[in-house]
């Protein structure tokens, strides 16, 4: 059996319980589902050092240290590292910043499910 490892990093606890809610959906007889959290950037960085996920789900906007500057750490700690941004926010500068720093993609918020889904299929090869 598969374990795919997801760090959600969002300050908002709703967002971050509806997100896991979305990753359990890809649970089957081959694929089991582990998800960790972290609430500001810092704490994210540390996780993704502790647990090495397969994929991060980064919001841009977050107490601490933002978004942009902790994929900026985490993709110079693992260069692999897929990082999808995730913002209500979302203006063309912090997505092309994003972007340069390394992020896998980018969501806009209110997160749709279907598209969380396929980007995850995509860049998991499921």
């Amino acid at each position: 059996m598969r374990t795919l490892k997801f760090l959600i990093c969002d300050d908002s606890k709703l967002i971050r319980m509806k997100l896991t809610e979305t990753l359990k959906k890809l649970e089957n007889s081959e694929v089991n589902v582990e998800v960790h959290e972290a609430s500001d950037g810092e704490m994210a960085v540390g996780k993704y050092k502790e647990v090495k996920p397969d994929v991060v789900f980064l919001d841009i906007t977050m107490p601490v240290k933002s978004g942009l500057e902790a994929l900026e750490e985490i993709v110079n700690f693992d260069k692999s590292a897929k990082v999808i941004m995730a913002s209500s926010v979302g203006t063309k500068e912090h997505l092309k910043k994003a972007i340069d720093l390394g992020a896998t993609d980018f969501i806009q918020k209110p997160l749709e499910e279907d598209k969380i889904l396929n980007i995850l299929k995509r860049i998991l090869s499921l």
